[in-house]
């Protein structure tokens, strides 16, 4: 078996994890994907605790190599690299692992104002990883942390919907809403959040109404592009990059799996991968 010609795995509590994707398909247009929701168990950070998350994670690692043989992992989901990361790497030494954290870095790097915004799911910003970042940057910026109770899933649930929705309408912009306005001012003003920080996969998909809401001064910081540098990065040392015309010469380079509804996933893919349907299916991960 070409190990380089196998796919990357990519995964996620939902459909957030596609922005990752989306910026993996950007990054590295010669290569396979299998992207894994477990949307019939999402949203992880809203509900589950640590121990429910680290079994699913490391159940659908298994699923991916097993039956996908895929030479790498993306785990797009902040809460479950917090939460498990540590314990898939020891328990596949030999899988190329990728995972996500909030972009406080990127952000300190940025901020004019040195007051940083930072919104993710409550597990995410409760983690032990997450507390460990934040220690690591004492002095550097003033962060303002928000957990977003809600949002990845009414984000989940919004998928569905008809593009000409109005986002004003939607319990997503009011979500949206409800949380910056509790962080305080934002701005380029001494004193406001000049720089928004993305900590959840699921978010990238209401940038419109954030921006809205914030401003368009504010930066608002994801972790795609990163992670999909990252990923380009530890291929490359491996020697597992894909040949440039491996993509050409395969009928679907990418495929979408979810553990939930499948009309949600290919409504997902349909409006920010325009990918068509026949990509999507299903899988049931015990």
């Amino acid at each position: 078996m070409n190990l380089a010609a196998q796919p990357i795995g990519v995964f996620d509590s939902g459909i957030g994890g596609l922005s990752v994707l989306r910026a993996l398909q950007a990054e590295l247009p010669h290569e396979r994907f299998v992207y894994l929701a477990d949307s019939g168990n999402a949203p992880y950070g809203d509900a589950r605790g640590d121990a429910f998350v680290c079994a699913r994670t490391h159940a659908i690692t298994r699923y991916l190599r097993e039956q996908h043989h895929i030479k790498a992992l993306v785990v797009a989901c902040n809460t479950a690299t917090a939460a498990a990361i540590h314990e898939v790497r020891s328990s596949q030494p030999d899988l190329p692992l990728v995972g996500l954290e909030p972009a406080l870095k990127p952000a300190v790097t940025l901020s004019q104002t040195g007051r940083i915004g930072v919104i993710g799911t409550r597990s995410t910003l409760s983690s032990g990883k997450f507390s460990r970042l934040l220690a690591s940057l004492a002095g550097q910026a003033e962060f303002v942390v928000q957990p977003c109770d809600g949002l990845a899933r009414a984000i989940e649930h919004s998928t569905a919907l008809p593009l000409a929705t109005d986002p004003s309408a939607t319990e997503t912009r009011a979500l949206c809403a409800r949380y910056t306005s509790a962080m305080g001012p934002f701005g380029t003003a001494p004193g406001e959040i000049d720089t928004l920080v993305l900590g959840c996969t699921h978010y990238v998909f209401v940038v419109d109404d954030l921006r809205a809401l914030v401003g368009p001064q504010v930066r608002l910081i994801e972790t795609g592009e990163p992670v999909a540098r990252q990923t380009r990065r530890l291929l490359h040392k491996d020697g597992l990059l894909a040949p440039g015309d491996a993509v050409a010469q395969l009928p679907a380079p990418i495929r979408l799996l979810t553990t939930g509804a499948l009309a949600p996933l290919q409504a997902a893919a349909a409006r920010w991968l325009q990918l068509p349907p026949d990509c999507c299916g299903t899988v049931a991960i015990p």
